[in-house]
């Protein structure tokens, strides 16, 4: 009998032991408003999801919507996060982020995957953004990845860009390629488009005027990169990406960061957040680490020479093409 009431009395207490730690575990509802399904924001929004699970944040509803490249849709998303009491949200690519900028002045939003957070209007200053939002930039390293282009081909001339006037980002790349090409004595040709059914016109526009065409970090263009390819390799001109996803897919090469662990080092931020600290206060955090990301199978396929010394350089090398 004793020892039946000493078991019962030790079930009682673990009993109340599991319901006081169930009591005590936060549970938190998150948003995430992402622009466009593409490799990039994809890997991003994965990575931030493992950055808060790194940091114990486990216990999570996660809101996710895609506005599809729409800008009009991505500013329903924000009206809806609004009002849904929601203890985070995270924007992946600036569109989104300004869209959440422009309507939430309470709920904390981290954003992700935005080039320049202080040209598209999202904090005040970079070191101390001094609203409810912060985040990580992508900006990438332009200069270096036109020096790249000229590695592979040394007589460049006329060099294609492909991206959409609407992004802010996007802007902001394109004006550090033109300052690059000008530098370097190379002519510069745009191809502009507004949604994602113009891309393959803007592409064949510039068959027959470049050597090759860059693709800068530009939402509406990456998303639809396999038509871009299409037109491309049918007319043998080289395409040289801005990030690792549209190496993968096809692109010659580039020098980047990694959107995974971009992804990772913002859900370590949202984590600080959640446990206390104010994102008016927390500085941009950008990404140090770049690597060479190199596919031979899509330079083969052109025809292409890859330069040994960028051979020897390349931290990743891809010997096939991946459709995503």
């Amino acid at each position: 009998m004793k020892k039946s009431f000493s078991i019962l009395i030790v079930l009682t207490a673990l009993m109340v032991l599991f319901a006081a730690s169930a009591a005590g575990a936060q549970e938190y509802r998150i948003g995430i408003s992402q622009f466009v399904e593409h490799p990039a924001l994809d890997a991003a929004r994965e990575g931030f999801i493992e950055g808060l699970a790194e940091e114990g944040i486990e216990d999570v509803e996660f809101i996710e919507q895609n506005a599809q490249a729409d800008f009009a849709t991505a500013q329903s998303i924000a009206q809806k996060f609004k009002s849904q009491n929601l203890d985070l949200i995270l924007t992946i690519a600036t569109p989104n982020a300004q869209a959440a900028a422009n309507v939430i002045t309470e709920t904390p939003v981290l954003f992700t995957a935005v080039t320049d957070p202080l040209e598209a209007g999202l904090v005040d200053s970079m070191e101390v953004p001094g609203r409810n939002l912060t985040g990580t930039t992508d900006m990438n390293p332009v200069e270096k990845q036109i020096e790249l282009i000229k590695e592979f081909i040394p007589e460049l001339n006329d060099l294609g860009v492909l991206y959409n006037p609407g992004e802010v980002n996007s802007v902001v790349q394109v004006d550090l390629v033109k300052a690059t090409v000008e530098k370097m004595g190379i002519n510069l040709h745009e191809g502009t488009v507004s949604n994602s059914s113009e891309v393959s016109l803007a592409t064949s526009s510039l068959i027959g005027d470049v050597d090759a065409i860059y693709v800068p970090t530009d939402n509406i263009i990456v998303s639809a990169l396999p038509s871009v390819l299409n037109i491309t390799n049918q007319n043998n001109i080289p395409v040289f990406a801005s990030e690792n996803g549209q190496v993968r897919q096809g692109s010659i090469a580039t020098l980047g960061i990694d959107y995974k662990l971009l992804g990772i080092q913002t859900g370590k931020m949202a984590a600080r957040v959640l446990n206390g600290s104010d994102p008016a206060d927390m500085a941009v955090e950008s990404s140090n680490e770049l690597k060479l990301y190199l596919n031979t199978k899509a330079a083969e396929n052109l025809g292409l020479k890859v330069p040994e010394a960028v051979l020897n350089r390349a931290n990743v090398v891809y010997d096939e093409i991946t459709q995503e």
